[in-house]
């Protein structure tokens, strides 16, 4: 089969990437690896976007200019980004939105009590799943055709450009190819791979859960990167992980099984000890280190512990924690060692000095002569009844992926080439070194699908620009 652009992968990257191409002229085929009903990859799980503004606009309030995203994600990133790249992403969320609408994507009000998100982050009405099929519908539209149940083992490159992939014993050439297959997070092997054995001799990566599609493989990132040498960009062990509910399935929990209490009380490891601070920013902006933190942790297990003081201030996850009316009756219910719990939780509390709690901000409510600390949100264990949630990592992309440009380009030997592209998560450590910010990976889906799927356009003799639509009248 030949066509003019093909997109390999089927989430929220690929799809823009499809929708861009076919919005130029040219003929598209979309190839997803999942079944219909599974299909649109960790997108699906997805449920904002966060964006960059210099005034109040439709569903974001206040400001979010540049240089405070940029700066979010600077110390996020602990300066392991792309300046050039993470820019472009920053500028590109500014304007995306009314071409979002127009393929059907629908943002919900703003939210109250968030945390700040309703000044950062534009919600999708229906969430993910909504964007997905909407995006579908407007492919379809535009006469894509999408096979499911396709997944591409090879590719065919010569001197740098793309000549033709194989899915399963079928040909296809095209005279342009965006790659967009998600990351390598679903592959137990891969992670076991990358994290190796720890000095206790467990093999973290056999605990992790995938909070995502099963179908993220990572075969074609292994497959450019050891059989045709393209450039990698980032640290295979480095992942958008969060810590999630240890009773978490092992693919596609999704939002529901995260725990967002970790800020409101303390966590603490088989040891009954705790081993960092829970209160060191807002929760948007940490919580996606967690997951590589109860991965360093005995047995890759750790527990969120709150009293009643913080009923009420969390997303409640799906399943209902342990709950005790005691502490030495919450350690023995968690079977962690009671005394040795018990002066974790008395040391924080004689360590918590006093001030105005106010979960919106960063106040003045922290430990003293404590290690770790805990910076903001410290009050005593004092109020029972106590719960208390098992934790375990949950991986929901990797960061190991070609490096690229700002043409979205795949690179082989320190040059781009003319018609293979890449976006989303197989390119995302361009951006994203470490750390995470919420919001930020469907913002680099977004700018880099588009900036593909122009390039692969253009690629295929079908000239297009990534036009800039402004939301002032939206």
């Amino acid at each position: 089969m030949h066509t003019d652009v093909l997109v390999i992968g089927g989430g929220n990257a690929a799809l823009c990437a499809a929708l861009t191409a076919a919005e130029a002229g040219a003929r598209v085929l979309l190839l997803e690896s999942a079944p219909r009903a599974l299909r649109g990859g960790n997108s699906a799980h997805t449920r904002n976007l966060r964006c960059m503004h210099d005034a109040p606009q439709d569903v974001l309030v206040e400001a979010y200019p540049e240089e405070e995203f940029w700066q979010d994600l600077l110390k996020v990133t602990g300066g392991r980004t792309n300046e050039h790249l993470a820019r472009l992403t920053i500028r590109a969320s500014s304007t995306c939105r009314g071409w979002m609408r127009r393929h059907g994507v629908r943002f919900q009000p703003p939210l109250s009590g968030a945390l700040h998100v309703a000044r950062t982050n534009a919600f999708f009405m229906g969430g993910g799943k909504a964007l997905v099929n909407a995006y579908y519908r407007s492919a379809e539209r535009l006469g894509v055709q999408v096979r499911y149940e396709a997944p591409v083992q090879r590719l065919e490159i010569e001197n740098g450009r793309f000549v033709a992939a194989w899915a399963g014993e079928e040909r296809i050439t095209a005279r342009a190819c965006v790659l967009a297959a998600g990351g390598f997070e679903s592959n137990r092997e891969w992670l076991r791979e990358a994290w190796g054995q720890n000095a206790r001799g467990e093999w973290p990566a056999d605990q992790f859960l995938i909070r995502g599609t099963r179908f993220n493989q990572g075969v074609l990132l292994r497959h450019l990167l050891e059989s045709h040498g393209a450039e990698r960009i980032g640290d295979p062990t480095q992942a958008h992980m969060v810590a999630i509910d240890a009773r978490a399935p092992l693919y596609d929990g999704g939002i529901c099984t995260r725990i967002d209490c970790v800020s409101l009380g303390i966590v603490v490891n088989r040891e009954a000890k705790r081993f960092y601070d829970e209160g060191e920013d807002f929760w948007p902006k940490r919580y996606a280190i967690w997951g590589r933190l109860v991965a360093q942790q005995p047995g890759q297990t750790a527990w969120s512990v709150i009293d009643a003081k913080a009923a009420g201030r969390f997303m409640p996850p799906v399943f209902p924690g342990v709950v005790a009316d005691s502490l030495p009756a919450l350690a023995r219910a968690l079977g962690l060692d009671e005394a040795t719990f018990l002066q974790t939780v008395n040391d924080y509390n004689a360590a918590c000095q006093g001030g105005r709690f106010d979960h919106t901000v960063l106040d003045d409510c922290h430990t003293q002569g404590l290690q770790p600390p805990k910076t903001h949100w410290a009050r005593p264990l004092d109020t029972p009844p106590y719960t208390a949630y098992a934790l375990r990592p949950g991986v929901t992309f990797t960061y190991l992926g070609l490096k690229t440009d700002d043409t979205a380009a795949v690179r082989f030997a320190g040059q781009p080439s003319d018609n293979l592209f890449v976006a989303g998560e197989m390119m995302a450590g361009n951006v994203l070194g470490q750390g995470y910010t919420a919001g930020v990976g469907m913002s680099i889906g977004t700018a880099f699908g588009r900036i593909a799927g122009a390039g692969a356009a253009t690629a295929a003799g079908h000239a297009t620009t990534v036009r800039d639509e402004s939301e002032a009248t939206a």
